[in-house]
């Protein structure tokens, strides 16, 4: 899947322009995610990824500074991979069904949490980032593609209550894969539970 970058300059030094250049870095953040399923953040470097990437150490350099700028950027890559699974979902999900959607979103994520590679250690934020930061990101995102698809205004009473959902459920399903490596579906049962109830508030 390619992806375009987030401009950010604490993210990237460079923007790739040509579709090599594009896929050089997917490689690179590839190398990355796959080192610290490994390793672990401590011990990622950017010459272990250029080694993984079978790149040069000054392409890794090219776009970034250090390693957590690296793997900020592939939080960055896993928030836009993550919405663009929740648009292809939402497109055939009814324009008043927000159970269905909120289904598919608690999905895709449980998806993500157990096939892609790093994901446990950088999901929509980077390693020295505070969950709470990516949680914002994620709530505004979901926020934003919520409002569209039932066709509401974007308020500042949906946006904390998306914020406060997903507050609740990254508590409930951090549990839920400390207990069992694959997530114990009790709790994740709770969790589409607790988001069904809550949302109801908002969006009834």
């Amino acid at each position: 899947m390619s992806w375009t970058p987030d401009p950010d300059p604490s993210r990237l030094r460079r923007a790739p322009v040509q579709q090599r250049s594009a896929e050089r870095l997917n490689r690179i953040l590839d190398a990355c995610a796959g080192l610290l399923d490994e390793a672990g953040y401590e011990a990622l470097s950017t010459r272990a990824v250029a080694e993984r990437a079978d790149v040069p150490i000054g392409s890794v350099y090219r776009f970034f500074g250090n390693k957590r700028a690296m793997a900020e950027a592939l939080a960055q890559r896993n928030l836009d991979r993550y919405a663009e699974r929740i648009s292809g979902r939402l497109a055939t999900v009814g324009r008043d069904d927000w159970r269905t959607a909120a289904d598919a979103a608690l999905e895709e994520y449980l998806t993500m949490k157990r096939t892609v590679p790093g994901f446990a250690l950088v999901d929509f934020a980077g390693p020295v980032q505070a969950p709470s930061e990516a949680n914002h990101l994620l709530a505004d995102r979901l926020a934003d593609l919520l409002a569209r698809h039932l066709g509401r205004s974007l308020d500042a009473g949906l946006r904390r209550c998306l914020l406060v959902g997903v507050e609740a459920a990254d508590a409930v399903l951090r549990l839920a894969f400390r207990l069992r490596p694959e997530g114990d579906p009790e709790l994740i049962a709770e969790t589409r539970e607790l988001l069904h109830a809550y949302l109801a508030r908002a969006l009834d």
